[in-house]
């Protein structure tokens, strides 16, 4: 008997991308997320998902892909090194079960850039580009290092305690 892979199946574009069905918490609607400055612009900011501040990563902006978010949108809550990240896709819904024979690996051409497509399934007359979601947001971290360290120091760091003598007697 083949091997199926269970994958969640997302839209970006005209794509359509899956991740194991494992590396995904929860699918959720686009709330308001709080903007974070000095954040590469693929980062759209955080949000608080129930208590928990949760960063917002773009992935249209991440793959180089055109579009706008709209009520359509939804956020792949995903945990990456004990962390939670969201992914905005246009859309997911689906969990797709991929028989693992037919699944290839990327195309040369594929593994440069991000570097993080695992492969290409065929399903149903359709290809789904596999993403590594570790590998993409290792990738994604080591993209925004180099941002910040190229960015021009903005203010002094403040000491612990460096505020209370200005707080106004409420310290």
């Amino acid at each position: 008997m083949d091997k199926e892979l269970h994958i969640i199946g997302f839209r970006v574009g005209r794509e359509t991308y899956g991740v194991p069905i494992t590396s995904v918490h929860e699918i959720v609607r686009v709330p308001q997320v709080t903007a974070v400055p000095d954040a590469p612009d693929y980062i759209e900011g955080v949000i608080n998902l129930r208590g928990r501040i949760v960063s917002i990563l773009d992935l249209r902006k991440r793959l180089g892909v055109a579009g706008e978010t709209g009520s359509k949108n939804r956020i792949l809550v995903a945990e990456n090194r004990g962390k939670l990240v969201g992914l905005v896709v246009d859309s997911a819904s689906e969990v797709l079960k991929l028989p693992a024979s037919d699944v290839e690996p990327p195309p040369a051409l594929l593994q440069s850039g991000l570097n993080c497509i695992t492969g290409v399934g065929k399903l149903a007359g359709r290809l789904i580009i596999l993403i590594d979601l570790e590998r993409l947001l290792e990738r994604t971290a080591e993209a925004g290092e180099g941002a910040r360290s190229a960015a021009p120091p903005t203010a002094p760091e403040l000491k612990p305690g460096a505020l209370r003598a200005g707080a106004g007697g409420r310290g």
